[in-house]
């Protein structure tokens, strides 16, 4: 699979403090990579050094097969758009100035497709009314209309939904989709609201204390964060021994609550409790969500059984 962007042993250090620690990473072209980590888990100074903003320490990185120490990078990055800040919008001008004033900073002379740009992020009966007027979410989505002029190969988008009400998520959600589906721009994003970003991304990076723990797909995320069966018991202790006899797999959560991972039927599981001498409280089922997993790999990471 082609790859828009590609990160190979990337170091970012401020003094002693180290923020990125060889981070390599392929986002494949016309995905939707998901950037997960905590808050200083190093994702804005990734997209930051990606976009240009910032050097890295060492590594190198290349767009569209272009190599960062390559003179032809600058060129590579027009075919990026990018918001890693707040959008950057003309507060007094209305949206369709303030995307036909990218327009003209792109060199670009016909403004005749401003009304379809406007139409795809939902602001087109804005009329005049000036940007500084609007609400969070219609500058959320006026700044993505203005990385989308000149229809960019990659979009970078460093928490576009933060402290958006959940009708504003759902309109960025739903915008995002739209772009990667009839565009097909290749969408680097990341988010602090792990289930948004679940109903998002194709492919997903774990990032903690600058360093990349895993990657995968989102069909191998949902084979890795399984479905089961959660039982609430008045002993797990009793009943433990006698689920490893019958070769079923399952984790202890807690004193009262067993999650099971293989298939069995619940008059089964209603007999092996009796024969242990406990009692099944309750059966449900349990999935692992996006922020369960990211937790899971964390607190492997820390040695946290």
């Amino acid at each position: 699979m082609e790859n828009v962007l590609s990160i190979k042993n990337l170091c970012k250090s401020y003094g002693k403090a180290h923020i990125l620690n060889n981070v390599s990473l392929d986002i494949p072209k016309g995905s939707i990579f998901g950037l997960v980590g905590r808050n200083g888990a190093g994702k804005t100074t990734l997209m930051r050094i990606v976009t240009g903003l910032a050097e890295p320490t060492s590594g190198t990185y290349s767009i569209s097969g272009i190599s960062s120490d390559d003179k032809k990078i600058l060129s590579a990055r027009r075919r990026m758009g990018s918001i890693t800040d707040s959008p950057a919008i003309y507060r007094n001008l209305s949206a369709y100035d303030n995307i036909k004033l990218q327009y003209i900073n792109l060199g670009m002379t016909s403004f005749d497709d401003i009304p379809e740009l406007l139409e795809l992020v939902e602001l087109h009966d804005t009329g005049n009314k000036k940007a500084g007027k609007f609400s969070l979410g219609m500058r959320q989505r006026l700044g993505l209309a203005i990385v989308l002029c000149g229809n960019p190969d990659i979009l970078i988008l460093d928490e576009p939904i933060n402290g958006l009400d959940p009708q504003g998520i759902i309109q960025i959600r739903e915008i995002l989709l739209k772009i990667n589906r009839e565009r097909h721009t290749t969408i680097l994003i990341s988010s602090h609201i792990l289930e948004e970003l679940s109903k998002l991304a194709t492919h997903y990076a774990f990032i903690e204390k600058g360093a990349i723990l895993q990657t995968m797909s989102s069909a191998e995320l949902m084979a890795k964060a399984r479905k089961s069966s959660r039982l609430k018991v008045t002993s797990s202790d009793q009943l433990c021994p006698v689920l490893d006899r019958e070769g079923i797999e399952f984790k202890i959560d807690s004193q009262d609550t067993i999650d099971i991972f293989s298939e069995v039927r619940i008059k089964q599981l209603v007999t092996l409790a009796d024969e242990a001498g406990v009692e099944i409280l309750s059966i449900s089922e349990n999935n692992e969500s996006l922020e369960g997993y990211f937790m899971n790999l964390v607190a492997q990471k820390d040695g946290i059984s």
